[in-house]
């Protein structure tokens, strides 16, 4: 079954696929980045009572888990440019993977703080602390043992959909496993190295995932009420 699979052609194209690996690695650190700033802002607007804030953030959220990630894609490329509006490649991706990802972490942020007891928020309005001290010293820090492990797992997703960006023609894993199956015309070659680059990237984010797990678990939870 190996017989005509080239290992000599991947060995050729390794330092293409070590480009690759660490572009899609950055691509992906970077838009997660993004992403977390985009959920902290959209969770803290979902968390007001005022409407004005809490509507678009609802539509916007529930907008972006109700299309594809492609759509969303192709709209910043091809339809930012139609608005006068004409961004590289790269900063169009890291744009989409960021707002995508942003929709899905503000809800994972919003359901820790949300399992945070109410008695111990009752307790820290009764002690006399103000919001801010209430959230930086009561939900925050409880709220980070819960979201720790969700957030880990939508890093794996959002590796994973940034193989997306070489639709666009942004150099990461995927396009380098395009370039082999055009250049020589042997696409399980190409394509072979491109999944076993992201096996290698979903298991050292899933080992960091169960580590955080252990680590978290291992922690004593202090009660502030």
């Amino acid at each position: 079954m190996l017989e005509n699979f080239s290992f000599r052609t991947i060995a050729e194209y390794l330092p293409l696929f070590g480009h690759g690996f660490l572009a899609t690695l950055w691509l992906s650190v970077v838009s997660f980045a993004g992403a977390l700033a985009v959920g902290i802002v959209l969770c803290a607007m979902n968390l007001q009572r005022s409407r004005l804030s809490k509507v678009p953030a609802k539509i916007y959220i529930d907008a972006i888990r109700a299309t594809p990630l492609l759509a969303q894609l192709y709209f910043l490329y091809f339809g930012l440019p139609r608005l006068g509006i004409v961004l590289p490649e790269l900063v169009v991706g890291i744009l989409a993977l960021s707002l995508n990802s942003g929709a899905y972490i503000a809800e994972i942020i919003r359901a820790g703080i949300l399992s945070i007891a109410r008695g111990q928020v009752e307790a820290g309005i009764a002690s006399g602390m103000t919001y801010m001290q209430r959230m930086r010293l009561v939900v925050l820090p409880q709220a980070f043992r819960v979201t720790i492990p969700p957030l880990l797992g939508q890093a794996i997703v959002l590796v994973k959909d940034s193989a997306l960006l070489s639709l666009i023609s942004v150099s990461e894993l995927t396009r380098a496993g395009q370039l082999l199956a055009s250049d020589r015309f042997m696409p399980a070659e190409g394509f072979i190295t491109t999944a076993a680059c992201y096996l290698i990237l979903y298991y050292g984010l899933k080992g960091l995932a169960a580590l955080s797990g252990r680590w978290l678990g291992s922690q004593p939870m202090r009660s502030r009420t």
